[in-house]
């Protein structure tokens, strides 16, 4: 049931959307098909296609709204009198077309309206388009799901406001929203591949539909080498989805993976899309952070086995990523590559030039760099404090484990403890 809804969810409201003009209306109609699933399903089973029986309920739905509406209407015309020229069209939903292809990057554009403010757009994004509940999008943006339910409820308001059309942009106007779309679609990509709360360690549906997301607005703009650099990124980091978990359901760390479970079609299809946009890119067409971030995962998708990495060839590129957008979690990540191309010492110098990042990402690399140089009583320190201030469970049992592991070693080779 939960599963279905997940696939269903993004492309229903899509399709709701593009056929009612109105994202909140959509959404409900689409809660309600799913309330309808939930009362129907256990007695009658999930149907052969669950997408087109929750179309089907949720377009019925729509049509006993508006018919309700059209009623009401007309009853108030008379009694008002109603004045030449007040007639309002209903949609005609039993006509329409159901799942149009892009109506879920219809309604990512229509999400990243520039009515709304950057929290918003992620915030609509992951409800609409993620299926995440309000309390899920509240923990991971560090607040309570009422202020939440009323950031989005006022989100959707602001779009009705500004009669924000469903159709996709064009010339200028998508450029403009653009980059928008790509951060949403890489914030939403990211909450599946490593889930900011909860007990999964990830949510691959969600990474998935991110992915699937990323080719289309590629297969947009073909010629834009960012928008491929999205896309192979997606690819190449989504390859790894299979051995990210061992058998017991515990991650696995990137370098303790078993590379044979990569998804090597995932990887040709990002290597061919980034050589795609380096050629642009060799023409003189500007390159931004998604270019570069794929150009790091390559250098990873290449290596068949972890002591293959090429971590000098990482390190240049983080330095290139940290003058193009510097920032706190590109030089964390920066520390990550000199540490291995270096030197723990070296990366912990690295490190040790930037503020502490909230959240236990920060403490876990400094943990692991001073576990790297021998000195496991204070990276037994950093892992416990990096396992505190995780909300994901999955990420605290490794943190944990890690924590316990540099304690067993104090002592063995730990001169600075």
């Amino acid at each position: 049931m939960a599963a279905a809804w997940r696939a269903e969810s993004a492309r229903l409201v899509g399709a709701l959307t593009r056929m009612t003009r109105d994202v909140e209306l959509a959404e409900d109609l689409a809660q309600d098909a799913l309330v309808a699933a939930l009362e129907q399903w256990p007695a009658t089973g999930v149907p052969d296609n669950p997408g087109a029986w929750l179309m089907t309920t949720a377009k019925r739905r729509g049509i006993d709204h508006f018919r309700r509406a059209d009623t009401y209407r007309r009853k108030l015309a008379e009694i008002e009198h109603a004045r030449e020229g007040e007639e309002v069209q209903v949609p005609d939903l039993d006509a329409q077309v159901d799942h149009i292809e892009d109506d879920v990057l219809r309604l990512v554009f229509l999400s990243c309206h520039p009515s709304l403010t950057p929290d918003s757009r992620a915030a609509l994004t992951l409800r609409l388009v993620g299926g995440l509940t309000t309390a899920e999008i509240a923990r991971g943006f560090l607040t309570t799901e009422a202020t939440m339910g009323t950031r989005i409820s006022r989100a959707k308001r602001t779009l009705a406001e500004a009669h924000a059309g469903f159709d996709l942009p064009t010339g200028e106007e998508r450029t403009k929203r653009l980059g928008d779309v790509m951060a949403v679609i890489y914030l939403v990509f990211n909450e599946g591949y490593t889930a900011t709360a909860g007990d999964d360690w990830m949510r691959p549906d969600l990474a998935d539909e991110a992915t699937r997301l990323a080719r289309m607005l590629a297969a947009l703009t073909p010629d834009e080498p960012e928008v491929l650099g999205l896309q192979a990124l997606l690819e190449l980091q989504g390859s790894r989805t299979a051995a990210r978990l061992d058998a017991d359901g515990v991650p696995v760390l990137l370098e303790a993976q078993d590379r044979t479970l990569w998804d090597q079609l995932r990887i040709r299809r990002g290597l061919s899309v980034l050589a795609r946009a380096e050629e642009i890119a060799a023409r003189g067409t500007p390159v931004g952070t998604y270019f570069l971030q794929a150009s790091i995962a390559a250098v990873h998708a290449r290596a068949a086995q972890a002591g293959d990495t090429d971590w000098r060839r990482i390190a240049v590129l983080y330095d290139v990523l940290a003058r193009a957008a510097p920032g706190p979690v590109v030089e964390v990540n920066r520390a990550v590559a000199h540490g291995r191309a270096y030197g723990a010492d070296v990366g912990l110098e690295v490190l040790g030039e930037q503020a502490i990042l909230p959240g236990p990402v920060w403490h876990s690399v400094r943990g692991d760099l001073l576990e790297r140089a021998g000195r496991h009583a204070e990276a037994s320190r950093a892992f416990d404090e990096a396992a505190t201030l995780t909300r994901n469970e999955g990420e605290r049992t490794v943190l944990r484990r890690r924590a316990d592991e540099n304690r067993t070693r104090v002592g063995s080779a730990d001169p600075r403890s």
